[in-house]
């Protein structure tokens, strides 16, 4: 349920203070729209689940009294098959943001929320492709499409996320006025982060020899990468066309867009890349999530500190 199907769920004062904190979100915390989205979709639905569970719209004052039986109703009806507990945890970190700032805004104690325990699963570790999968990977997909300029338009797309370690809204948001690539490109990330990445020579020339073949023109301010009919590249045209090309060569169904970038990590720390360094090109906040990109292992952490740590030499 949500509020585009059933407005009237929510009450007006819920509804208002959401969207004031959607705007404070994207305001002066830099959220992406996507996350944006997504923050939106879980709390009306928590909102006009609870309207049904109390059986009344549900204004501020009763938001504030809510118990951990109802929000143990909640997690028991959202759980669903087509909701796990990844799933789950997400939306419950949805609300219980939405919480923190209502709580603040509004002068009440979260506590029945913010108590509420998210649902425990196993944090998939991303798995990168090894070198010459990679390697095989860009080849097989140069042979694809039935079009050359397609196939070699892919090639470059591919060589960006491996060469650069850029996300695929990142590659596909480039623009017609950052050709021919300089040798870094300024991307802007997730949440508007700006970070410097430096582009490899190889990257150069596969975006390069696109742009020699595209038959459409480019205009400054228009996608760099364009699709069959010149409109601007859907991120599930390389999805698909990567997986042709996996089943060909017999990868897993890991082998994405976004394992490319992975490889990108691993492959620079396995030739021995500084961690945070991979982080900087990366994007990543958290040191720990490059660790998880990068698909570090203790034994690796170990001989690096051994081998680099003042003490070992003692």
């Amino acid at each position: 349920m949500s509020a585009d199907t059933n407005p009237l769920l929510i009450s007006p004062a819920a509804r208002d203070a959401l969207q004031t904190w959607l705007d404070h979100q994207r305001a002066l915390k830099g959220a992406a729209e996507n996350t944006i989205t997504a923050y939106q979709g879980d709390v009306v639905d928590f909102l006009a689940f609870m309207t049904v569970h109390k059986g009344d719209s549900q204004g501020l004052g009763a938001l504030a009294k809510l118990t951990i039986s109802d929000m143990r109703s909640w997690m028991a009806h959202t759980r669903g098959p087509d909701v796990g507990p990844r799933s789950l945890a997400r939306k419950l970190s949805s609300v219980k943001a939405f919480y923190r700032w209502l709580a603040e805004r509004e002068g009440f104690e979260p506590t029945a929320v913010l108590s509420t325990r998210s649902p425990k699963f196993s944090k998939k570790l991303p798995r990168p492709l090894a070198v010459d999968a990679a390697k095989a990977m860009i080849d097989c997909v140069e042979l694809q499409s039935r079009h050359a300029w397609v196939a070699t338009r892919d090639v470059a797309v591919l060589t960006l996320l491996w060469g650069c370690g850029l996300r695929i809204s990142e590659a596909l948001g480039l623009k017609g006025a950052d050709a021919p690539l300089a040798d870094v490109l300024r991307i802007i990330g997730k949440g508007g982060k700006e970070r410097v990445v430096p582009v490899l020579p190889a990257a150069k020339d596969a975006v390069d020899a696109y742009l020699r073949v595209c038959p459409f023109p480019q205009e400054r301010d228009a996608p760099l990468f364009k699709a069959v009919r010149g409109g601007p590249l859907a991120a599930r045209s390389i999805s698909q066309v990567m997986m042709d090309a996996r089943m060909q060569l017999g990868l897993p169904a890991t082998a994405t867009p976004h394992a490319m970038r992975h490889s990108f990590a691993t492959h620079l720390l396995d030739a021995g890349g500084d961690l945070r360094a991979i982080q900087e090109l990366l994007g990543h906040a958290s040191l720990s999530t490059t660790q998880a990109y990068t698909a570090v292992d203790t034994a690796r952490l170990m001989d690096v500190y051994n081998n680099a740590h003042p003490k070992a030499a003692g």
